[in-house]
């Protein structure tokens, strides 16, 4: 599980987890059947590294005439494909960006069909293993029973001049990715694209059966060897296909292999959205320490930044140690797992905003008047010399740290987090929160009583139903956590993905206060 912090900007690459080298590609053709019809035209998105580097677009004269309802969904005229290049001139052209990248398009299938036809007939073999969005979309969100691009384009609220045309289209796919990379974690995205590139081969030691029992949905799965020992804990929003992925043969370090050699079963618990997914994950690791899993544990300690004025007006930061179960989160600025991660993170910003060694503390401040050494490199503005006025030093030290403030707390008091699988309503767990501690997960909403709680309004309530699937309060715990203040953060503060998991949240009040 990575753990980075949390407000950093929107990047503006894609996730890692895409294929390194992709063209998104749309295509326009004369009808549906790649044999007799032709292209007529090809708009395309070349990403490199998660990063858009070319866009490119070309009509192409069919030879053949267009039939009425392709103009009419399309606006393509004859007077805009009549004299066009023909499919076999712009072959080479369209080869050399399609060459060594994956294809990717919306029902690839179609626009596959096409472009494999049309390098026939201009003599050229093309064969390519694309990647679908339409089921990139179908397994990261199963909640929604549509998947075509217009549903796409209206449940993100994606922004489309000319529907039906190739480069827009294509350019709607970027934009389904960019959102999507936002929404899941590199982890989850890589899988999703493993499982539709490649059929993994499972472990020797793996019963097919044992996968064959996975669901396409959300929870949490279970890697045991032979005797039962536990190997790993991990967690997705579609389990069948997460677990498939650890089976693909590009192992990315000699421990993912010597696991995959040793599972011979696999257990899951299903969830009813990924944001019960990673909170169970968690704990679970926690409290079970697999053997491949990164040790994760519940610190009693961890590190946070102070600043403050010196006697020359600049801010100077420092790190300090801060205990969890005796001091308020809220009023934390910045929380780290070690003065050596906190210290790596401060370096970071340093070289983003032009921060002076000194004044972070990172670099020995025996002689006060002399420069630091990234003054010489024209990585500080002379703040360590007094050249840079306070002011100006101080403006980026508090751009710096605005991203590392704690979220405070938007509640007056605990609350009641309703998580409902949008494809099984039955399906419910309530989780209890407060002031970012997660208390207690419950499986009947009547359990809040025995925790000292209800409702703070009467007159609308969730529905009460049993997930006998939920062991009760498995997850209760009400110290502070790093892990899951961050879990709790990335949903809670993010109304798209409290709407695409379904959760809803109701404010609750301590039956001790109405005494």
């Amino acid at each position: 599980m990575q753990l980075n912090w949390l407000d950093q900007p929107t990047p503006t690459r894609l996730s890692s987890g895409f294929p390194e080298a992709m063209v998104l590609l749309d295509c326009e053709t004369t009808g549906g059947k790649a044999i007799y019809h032709r292209i007529i035209e090809i708009g395309l998105v070349v990403v490199e590294n998660g990063k858009l580097i070319e866009t490119w677009q070309t009509f192409i004269d069919p030879k053949v005439s267009l039939p009425p309802f392709i103009q009419r969904l399309t606006g393509i005229s004859p007077s805009m494909v009549n004299g066009a290049p023909e499919f076999a001139d712009v072959a080479e052209e369209l080869l050399s960006k399609l060459k060594g990248r994956t294809l990717v398009a919306h029902n690839a299938r179609f626009d596959y069909s096409f472009l494999k036809n049309e390098f026939e007939r201009a003599g050229i073999s093309y064969n390519a293993k694309p990647l679908c969005s339409v089921k990139f979309s179908r397994n990261l969100y199963p909640q929604f029973k549509r998947h075509g691009l217009s549903q796409i384009i209206e449940r993100f609220n994606l922004s489309i001049e000319n529907r039906h045309r190739a480069l827009d289209d294509a350019q709607m796919i970027y934009q389904f990715f960019q959102k999507s990379s936002a929404l899941f974690s590199d982890d989850e995205i890589a899988a999703t694209c493993k499982t539709l590139l490649k059929r993994p081969s499972l472990p020797t030691l793996l019963d097919a059966k044992e996968v064959e029992k996975l669901p396409a949905s959300a929870g949490v799965y279970y890697f045991y060897d032979q005797k039962g020992t536990l190997l790993y804990v991990g967690k997705s929003v579609n389990i069948r296909n997460r677990v498939m992925s650890h089976f693909s043969s590009d192992h990315k370090n000699p421990k993912d292999l010597q696991m995959s050699t040793k599972i011979a079963q696999v257990d899951f618990e299903q969830t009813p959205s990924d944001f019960g997914a990673q909170i169970r994950e968690s704990n679970q690791i926690k409290a079970l320490f697999p053997l491949y899993n990164r040790r994760l544990r519940k610190v009693k300690k961890l590190f946070q930044y102070r600043s403050a004025e010196d006697n020359n007006g600049y801010l100077r930061l420092s790190i300090e140690t801060v205990e969890t179960e005796d001091t308020d989160v809220e009023e934390q600025f910045g929380l780290f797992r070690s003065p050596r991660q906190a210290s790596k993170q401060m370096e970071k910003l340093a070289d983003q905003y032009f921060l002076c060694h000194k004044l972070l503390g990172l670099e020995g401040d025996r002689n006060s008047r002399q420069a630091c050494f990234r003054s010489q490199l024209k990585k500080c503005f002379g703040a360590c010399q007094g050249t840079e006025p306070a002011h100006s030093y101080n403006e980026r030290m508090k751009a710096a740290l605005k991203n590392y403030q704690i979220k405070l707390w938007p509640y007056s008091g605990p609350i009641l987090v309703e998580e409902r699988d949008p494809q099984s309503l039955d399906r419910v767990v309530f989780h209890v929160v407060d002031r970012w501690r997660y208390m207690a997960k419950l499986p009947i909403l009547e359990d809040i009583y025995d925790l000292g709680y209800q409702l703070l309004g009467e007159n609308s309530r969730p529905s009460s139903l049993v997930n006998k699937a939920t062991d009760s309060r498995d997850d209760a715990d009400d110290r502070f956590d790093l892990d899951i203040y961050f879990i709790l953060v990335r949903f809670m503060v993010d109304k798209e993905k409290m709407k695409m998991n379904n959760l809803k949240i109701w404010p609750l009040i301590e039956l001790s206060s109405l005494a």
